[in-house]
């Protein structure tokens, strides 16, 4: 694997490690300040809410590892990535909840009910907002840039 595709992976892995951790954050702190429960419905068990997480921050894992192979074109990878961590939290609430109850049309009901909620929609946000990031480290990268250097790193003669 050359240095450019590793680098991309790494950048794409801490991105989504960064991206788990923003989306627990905002959805805490949504829940606190609305006194609204992430996932409303009772029916839907304990591992719904983890699932839905989980499917996301693995979509934007994989569309940042391709993506940041070739990071020219920012705004493509933004909005895909939005969209992609979207669909998946849409397919994997659906999916989940109808393992949990057993019902299809509720499932898609609450599947999408949860897409256009707060908590639903912080899924892109958020997605957006660390790719642009990511993508800005793999171009600086790519330009030339290196990662800033501890004081004893350095040499004397800088």
């Amino acid at each position: 694997m050359d240095q450019t595709r590793r680098s991309g992976w790494v950048v794409a892995a801490f991105s989504a490690a960064a991206y788990l951790a923003l989306v627990v954050c905002a959805y805490g702190f949504v829940s606190l300040f609305t006194d609204a429960e992430v996932i409303a419905s009772p029916d839907a068990g304990l591992l719904v809410g983890p699932a839905i997480v989980a499917a996301a921050v693995t979509a934007l894992l994989l569309h940042l590892g391709r993506a940041l192979r070739r990071p020219a074109h920012m705004a493509g990878a933004v909005l895909l990535a939005a969209l992609w961590t979207w669909l998946a939290a849409v397919v994997v609430a659906t999916i989940a909840y109808s393992l949990a109850t057993g019902t299809a049309l509720a499932s898609l009901l609450f599947a999408l009910g949860f897409g256009v909620s707060w908590f639903g929609l912080l899924i892109p946000a958020l997605a957006g907002l660390v790719a642009s990031l990511a993508v800005l480290i793999a171009r600086g990268q790519q330009g030339g840039a290196e990662r800033p250097r501890w004081p004893w790193e350095r040499d004397e003669d800088e």
